[in-house]
């Protein structure tokens, strides 16, 4: 018996979570604000308020919305979600259940 097969089984898990991860991500990616390539363990984000439109008289002025701005401090944090599956247990069952959980690490990242 082989003493690195480990090896095999833990790369193809995380590449299974990483597929499952790109596909749940790409998502909800471009509902966020995204910053990339961070250096530190917090960052700031530009809240910007809502503007309402008015009428104004012939000639008059424009009103002015007066936009409230607000900075938000956004702290980095690593999260991890693992579990394990046994070996013989996956023989008594009719499923992936790698894939399972892969996924369900991926929907809870």
């Amino acid at each position: 018996m082989t003493t690195t097969i480990d090896q095999s089984f833990i790369d193809h898990f995380q590449a299974d979570v990483h597929q499952a991860y790109q596909r749940m991500g790409s998502k909800l990616r471009n509902t966020v604000r995204v910053k990339n390539a961070i250096k530190g363990a917090t960052t700031v984000f530009q809240k910007v308020g809502k503007g309402t439109a008015t009428t104004k008289a012939r000639h008059g002025k424009v009103p002015v919305m007066n936009v409230d701005h607000e900075a938000v401090r956004c702290d980095l944090r690593d999260y991890y979600a693992g579990d394990w599956v046994d070996a013989l247990d996956e023989l008594k069952i009719n499923h992936d259940e790698k894939m399972v959980l892969a996924n369900a690490g991926a929907y809870a990242l």
